[in-house]
Formats: C-alpha cells, sequence, structure tokens
C-alpha cells in the first residue's frame, strides 16, 4: 500500500508548487502633452434681452391677440385697446387743420392784394405789414394744426400695444375689459429673448491672479483671443452642444463676494437654455504645454480619500502611487504631481491582481474599451494570495 499512498500524494505536490499565473492588465503610458486648461465654473443662464410691454395710452383693453409662452416678433400686435375716442380725435384734429388752411388761403389773398395796393401808394405801409403779419400766423396756425393730427394718429396707433423686441412672450398680466393707464409702471406682458442667450458667472480675483502669475512665469501659454470659447454643462451632467463665446469680464471685482463677472454667449434655436436655469461654465483659460493625464478610471480613491493610481515597474510587478488630481476633461483627469514620463499606469483589470502582484501589462484601446471588449480570463489565485 506505501507506493500506492505515495502514487496519491504526487497530484497536491504539484499542485502546491505551481506558480499562479499574471494577469492581464491594460496600461497607459504616461506622455506629457499640451493640454488647454479648462476651468469649470458656477453660472446662471439669463436672456439677450428683456422688455417689459406697457401702455402708451389710456384706455379699455377689447383684444389680447397673443399666445402665452409664444415666439414673437417686434412690431407683432399684442393687445388692442379700444380705437374710436382715437379715431374722433384724429378726425377733430383733421377738421381743425382744413380750416387753418382755409384761414391761411385767406389771409394769403389779402397780404397780396395789400401788398399790390402800397406798391401804388394807395395803401399805408402799416396795412402791408399788418397783412403779413396776419398771413405768418395763419402758416404758423397751420402748422401747428399738423402736428395735433401727427399726434393724434400716434396716439391712435399706439392703441394697438405691439412687440418692442422678438423674443418669447409670458403671461398675460391683462384681460379684456381690463383700463389701462398711459406709462403706468405695471406691465402687460414681458417679452425676453432667448437666441442667442447669455449664461453669467463669476471667478474669484484670486484664481485670476494665478492665472496672471502662470502666464508671466510661463507655467502656462495664452490661448489665442479667436480660440476663447466656452461650453456649458446642463444640470443632468449633459454638456449643451453649441459652444458660446465669452463676451467679457468686468473690470472690478465685487467688494462682498471678491468675484469677478464674466459672461458667455451660446446659440439658442431650440430654447433648450432658459433664463434662471443654473449651469456650469467651461472655460478654456491657458494652456499646459507638458500636462500629464490618465484615463478617469485610472484614478483609484485610498481608505484616507485621497486620490492614487496602479503603477507597473520594471519588473511588472504593480505598486500604488499616490497622486494630486486637479480637473477632468474629457474623460481625464490631470495629474499635477506623482506621476512622470513614461511610467505604465493601469487603467483596467483591477480586480485581477493586488499591490505586489506581477501581471501582464498591455497597451489600453480606448476604441476596445468603449466597445466593451473582455480581456483573456487569467488564471485563478490561490485563496491564500487573494487575501495578502
Amino acid at each position: 500500500m506505501a507506493p500506492l499512498l505515495a502514487g496519491c500524494d504526487e497530484p497536491n505536490t504539484a499542485a502546491a508548487s505551481a506558480t499562479p499565473a499574471a494577469s492581464d492588465v491594460s496600461i497607459v503610458t504616461v506622455k506629457p502633452q499640451a493640454r488647454a486648461m479648462v476651468r469649470e465654473l458656477p453660472g446662471r443662464v439669463a436672456p439677450t434681452r428683456v422688455a417689459d410691454v406697457r401702455p402708451r395710452v389710456s384706455g379699455i383693453v377689447i383684444q389680447r391677440t397673443f399666445r402665452q409662452g409664444s415666439e414673437v416678433k417686434a412690431g407683432d400686435p399684442l393687445y388692442q385697446i379700444d380705437p374710436r375716442p382715437f379715431e374722433v380725435e384724429v378726425q377733430s384734429n383733421e377738421a381743425a387743420l382744413a380750416k387753418a388752411a382755409a384761414v391761411l388761403d385767406q389771409a394769403t389773398l389779402h397780404a397780396r392784394r395789400i401788398a399790390t395796393l402800397t406798391s401804388q401808394k394807395t395803401a399805408p405801409e402799416a396795412e402791408n405789414e399788418k397783412a403779413i403779419a396776419a398771413e405768418r400766423q395763419a402758416a404758423a396756425d397751420v402748422e401747428g394744426r399738423k402736428a395735433d393730427v401727427a399726434r393724434a394718429k400716434l396716439n391712435l396707433d399706439y392703441a394697438t400695444i405691439r412687440a418692442p423686441i422678438d423674443g418669447v412672450v409670458g403671461a398675460a398680466l391683462a384681460s379684456e375689459g381690463a383700463l389701462v393707464v398711459q406709462n403706468d409702471t405695471t406691465s402687460l406682458a414681458t417679452i425676453q429673448q432667448l437666441d442667442p442667450i447669455y449664461a453669467d458667472f463669476t471667478q474669484s480675483v484670486t484664481e485670476l491672479n494665478r492665472l496672471r502669475k502662470a502666464f508671466e512665469t510661463g507655467d502656462l501659454d495664452r490661448i489665442a483671443p479667436d480660440a476663447l470659447k466656452v461650453r456649458l454643462v446642463l444640470d443632468d451632467g449633459s454638456v449643451y452642444p453649441a459652444a458660446g463665446k465669452l463676451l467679457f469680464s468686468e473690470a472690478k471685482v465685487d467688494a462682498h463676494t471678491g468675484q469677478v463677472t464674466l459672461r458667455g454667449e451660446f446659440p439658442n434655436p431650440k430654447r433648450e437654455l432658459l433664463p434662471g436655469m443654473y449651469v456650469r461654465v467651461l472655460i478654456e483659460q491657458g494652456i499646459d504645454t507638458d500636462a500629464i493625464a490618465v484615463p478617469q478610471q485610472a484614478i483609484q480613491r485610498n481608505s484616507g480619500g485621497g486620490s492614487e493610481v496602479f503603477v507597473v515597474r520594471d519588473d511588472n510587478h504593480v505598486a500604488t502611487q499616490p497622486v494630486r488630481i486637479g480637473s477632468l476633461q474629457d474623460g481625464q483627469w490631470l495629474v499635477s504631481e506623482g506621476l512622470k514620463a513614461g511610467d505604465k499606469v493601469v487603467v483596467e483589470g483591477f480586480q485581477k491582481f493586488v499591490a505586489g502582484d506581477e501581471v501582464k501589462p498591455h497597451a489600453w484601446m480606448e476604441a476596445e474599451a468603449s466597445a466593451e471588449t473582455p480581456l483573456a480570463t487569467p488564471a485563478p489565485k490561490p485563496t491564500t494570495q487573494a487575501h495578502r
């Protein structure tokens, strides 16, 4: 029985002496390259223009001609005030103008007759002067009556309240039968121009000074003025598809908050951006010529809450490396400290090893990763190794 027992022990001895296979992992090799430094700032959407619709004449509203929340063009009628009093006023002033014109005709003929008699020495010069003055007064009265007619027609036109700008009209604040008063401070509706639209955001003066120093020392390169574009991140985390342009930066600092106000302009053809919306603004403020970035999934969190990565050493063993990260841009974390050119950072396969294990590194293919191409299944590790 001894030989038989010895034969049964041979497989166990071979299993104990077998070395676990190295796991396949995907890595990226760190290569410093020029990257735009994108700053994410909180902001609010604001309309390009806002117009409060107010009456310019007094009267009774007889019709509302717009649909609330609809698009209107400058000059579109919104409300109709009863026009009959203004039509009567126009007729009255036109009649007064006709009377003044008749008086002017009579005064002109009389002045001509007196001028003829004066030239013939049959009328005194004083009569001629009176006739000329009367003609001029009649002409001035005609001009005054013309102004009255123009004012009456203008008031008649004001009886139709029109949109002052293009935009989206809000709620109707007056209904048919309401009495509106000229130059009343209460608006009848509000129109907001939403295409293009503004995004107002702020940045601390401390960050601006830090950027200025980075430009002066050469740590950052300036972005060309024609490339100064801004992007929006909506509240659901999606990026607004259209890029905007930076309009201005206020030259003064808010004494209460220490912030400088910035404004971006964005196209808004589908009215996806509405006034008052909270957004995050991505603004390119400089170029780091030797920035180091790694894919988002390469950054791990340790028990202390710090950031770290797994680095494959020259002997293909994995080690943890603490890093300091900056902003997240296009799925890449910018690393300010902890990595150097040539470091091999693990991107996929974290569940197959622990620090100190030997691995088989493969270059990470981003296209394959997005298509979720599975890696080769590694040989199972002994239980004692998984709990080291």
